[in-house]
């Protein structure tokens, strides 16, 4: 009976650290990630290889997982401080530092791996790079300056160039509808966290980060700004078809998303209020994924 207590004790603890583990890599937010990365692959590749695609996924998957992980770290005690973020596994000692440390290490070693051996060398560099500035750079700034978002902006959107790089052969190279695809996905980001950032400033506020554009938090500085980046990515968006890289109907789906997106920001622009920004944060879950769908179909 002592025995099977044990074994039942020692299964629990297992698949807690394993569910611990699991909640590191940030799991919906890392998968939305290699979405990205994958669409922007078969939008860009002339063939399509299934190992390419593969190492393209999981890949992603884990350097995405490892920045997640490693902000985690960096930011443990500022966890413990704000609401939606207080049950994460280390602020509840589920894991220790050291045990998140070698998890991410393991994550980023075997993730640049795998995109520098089935896809190319680039892809690796690349993803590298994009662990290095979200832990090492956008991580420490988001006390220090609102100009954070825009920092986090760049590795945010760098799956669409690692997925665009992917789609070359060789050591890889940048093709310029790729690049257009990381402008959408980089601009869109502003509005995305800054709606984001609104609904949960008090809980910022507790850990001292600076997530809204304007230090003076929910002023009209900040609903300014949000409207204009939503403005500005109207334009952006369809800048593939302005360039011949995707047909009339694409730009419609696309023109139909950045009105309703526009829209969402100008009402939270009018009223300010925690219900309109949850609105637009919901609106640019939706907004992304459609557009870059549509944008691969090219028709």
């Amino acid at each position: 009976m002592q025995s099977l207590e044990h074994t039942i004790e020692t299964e629990t603890i297992t698949y807690s650290k394993a569910k611990s583990y699991f909640k590191l890599t940030k799991f919906t937010l890392s998968a939305l990630v290699v979405f990205s990365a994958v669409v922007t692959y078969f939008t860009v590749a002339e063939s399509f290889e299934f190992l390419k695609i593969m190492g393209l996924a999981i890949g992603g998957f884990m350097v995405t997982g490892a920045a997640n992980g490693f902000n985690q770290i960096i930011e443990k005690d500022l966890d413990a401080l704000m609401n939606r973020t207080k049950l994460r596994p280390l602020p509840t000692a589920n894991l220790t530092k050291m045990q998140a440390f070698l998890f991410c290490a393991i994550l980023t070693i075997v993730g640049v791996f795998l995109l520098g051996f089935f896809c190319n060398i680039l892809s690796g560099i690349v993803g590298f790079i994009s662990v290095l500035l979200y832990a090492l750079l956008y991580t420490p700034l988001k006390r220090k300056t609102p100009f954070s978002v825009f920092v986090g902006a760049l590795p945010g959107a760098l799956p669409t160039l690692i997925g665009a790089v992917a789609a070359t052969n060789g050591f890889g190279q940048i093709h310029f509808f790729g690049i257009l695809l990381f402008f959408i996905q980089f601009f869109w980001q502003f509005p995305h966290f800054w709606a984001i950032a609104w609904v949960s400033h008090d809980d910022y506020q507790r850990a001292g980060f600076f997530m809204l554009p304007s230090k003076g938090g929910r002023d009209k500085g900040s609903r300014s700004q949000i409207l204009i980046y939503t403005l500005s990515l109207f334009p952006i968006a369809l800048t593939p078809y302005i360039f011949n890289y995707t047909g009339w109907i694409s730009a419609s789906v696309v023109s139909a998303m950045g009105l309703v997106f526009i829209y969402q920001a100008y009402h939270l622009y009018k009223s300010g209020t925690i219900e309109d920004a949850r609105k637009l944060m919901f609106g640019s879950f939706i907004y992304l994924p459609i557009v870059q769908l549509a944008l691969m179909t090219k028709f």
